[in-house]
């Protein structure tokens, strides 16, 4: 108890349940509508119907923060705020055991990473007023787009620049395109670290460089990055060389607990401060309660070891990924700068079936493989009234179409072989359906021929 409550920091070996369970429990009972005594006559007093909701949330009902501040202490809620309090200390703790050693402050906020970007952004309206455009590298993610477009803002886009197989930030286009808008009418450069090959994590060392420069401030995506001992490296070089304001990243996504939560991250203190208090009202204590469950029962070696173990996989998937390509006449795309995506070639199977790309990802989630993208050449998507064309790969027209698979943490060894038998399988299907149905549509083609000769 002394590392946490004292120190602050990640336990450095795992908890087991019923020591958790314990210390929930006396957290719990610290807050107001648990006393056995009390007698509550507000609206919002802790009370809940379902004894089986109670226990589900270990009764911490009050939530987190007060209406004006989301990382405030609540009087009545003592538990749940020390609850929220210890569990930003281990996040904080935890990012910095990643790679990011100089983050000064982060909170976790019950909002997944597209609506806690914008947070940030609104944060940064009330400092810099002028401002209307988001300077934004492509990645074809629609949250991320949509997290500018929900926040008042107009995004420019700066398509991606290919450099052999990878998709990579183009710094001379960022910096001619501050310098045509006016640096004043630019509320920030808005990044990305983690993201599918063939696109790479952005230039981060360059764009804080410009940023710093420019005076502009600068928002990470970093979604899934924490996993990732290069994105952290990326942005721990970028905010030493220069302009990092804040960088958000998913609790899902790191941290395998339930969708709804993520961590929005700094090295300046006060503004993470002032991010947590344009957050309106109270929030759930949800996503705090799920990642500090996780990380007490886990350690900080036991996240370690599971950052340790992704690597490892990652180099499994890339090397055993290499070797099915080479068998069907593919090949694994070479984006060395990409740690946790990788893509794989369909050039052949694109070029004997336009309609047969798509119809490998239909036969491969029909197969229960999940989480592998297939991505067609040329397709057009609208978002919020910008058209993408090339959407899913990041850039308007990339070579071949191909499909993507990913290393995160937590994959086992185990679901990369199960994916690469069933990927072989559904490969030689296509091929087969794909050759058939060229046949036919040539006979076809050479009967019509014939039909024109005799009238």
């Amino acid at each position: 108890l002394y590392i946490i409550i004292i120190k602050g920091k990640c336990p450095e070996d795992g908890w087991d349940e019923s020591t958790i369970e314990l210390f929930l429990h006396e957290l719990a009972i610290m807050d107001s509508n648990n006393f056995l005594g009390n007698c509550g006559v507000g609206e919002r007093e802790g009370r809940v119907a379902s004894g089986l909701v109670a226990r589900r949330h270990y009764r911490l009902i009050h939530g987190i923060g007060r209406s004006g501040d989301i990382s405030a202490v609540q009087p009545k809620a003592a538990g749940s705020s020390l609850l929220n309090k210890l569990t930003n200390s281990v996040v904080l703790d935890i990012i910095k055991l990643a790679g990011v050693r100089t983050v000064t402050n982060c909170f976790v906020v019950p909002m997944a990473t597209g609506m806690s970007l914008t947070l940030c952004f609104l944060t940064l309206r009330h400092k810099r007023p002028k401002a209307k455009y988001i300077i934004w590298p492509r990645i074809d993610q629609k949250s991320c787009f949509k997290s500018m477009i929900t926040a008042g803002f107009e995004p420019v886009v700066i398509e991606n620049v290919l450099e052999g197989d990878e998709l990579r930030t183009d710094i001379e286009a960022v910096e001619a395109k501050i310098k045509a808008l006016g640096a004043e009418n630019i509320l920030c450069v808005h990044s990305t670290t983690s993201c599918f090959a063939p696109r790479v994590p952005d230039r981060l060392e360059e764009l804080a460089v410009i940023c710093a420069n420019y005076d502009i401030p600068h928002i990470v995506n970093n979604a899934y990055g924490v996993q990732s001992s290069k994105c952290m490296h990326l942005i721990q070089q970028g905010a030493r060389v220069g302009r990092i304001d804040a960088f958000v990243q998913s609790l899902d996504k790191n941290f395998m607990v339930p969708v709804g939560g993520a961590i929005i991250a700094g090295f300046n203190e006060s503004f993470i401060q002032e991010i947590s208090k344009m957050y309106p009202g109270r929030a759930s204590a949800s996503p705090s309660l799920d990642v500090l469950i996780t990380l007490l029962s886990l350690g900080a070696s036991g996240y370690k070891q599971l950052l340790k173990e992704r690597k490892e996989m990652f180099s499994y998937l890339s090397s055993e990924l290499k070797k099915l390509a080479d068998i069907h006449n593919e090949r694994l795309l070479d984006t060395p700068h990409n740690p946790i995506s990788l893509a794989m070639s369909l050039k052949n199977l694109d070029e004997n079936n336009d309609a047969a790309v798509t119809q490998l990802g239909s036969m491969l989630f029909t197969r229960q493989v999940s989480g592998a993208r297939v991505v067609p050449c040329g397709s057009v998507q609208t978002v919020n009234n910008y058209t993408f064309k090339g959407f899913m790969s990041h850039a308007n027209d990339y070579p071949c179409a191909y499909l993507n698979a990913a290393s995160a943490i937590g994959i086992k060894k185990q679901d990369v072989d199960v994916f690469l038998k069933r990927l072989d399988k559904c490969l030689k299907t296509s091929r087969k359906e794909a050759k058939k149905e060229k046949s036919v549509n040539e006979i076809s083609n050479s009967n019509t021929g014939t039909e024109q000769l005799g009238d």
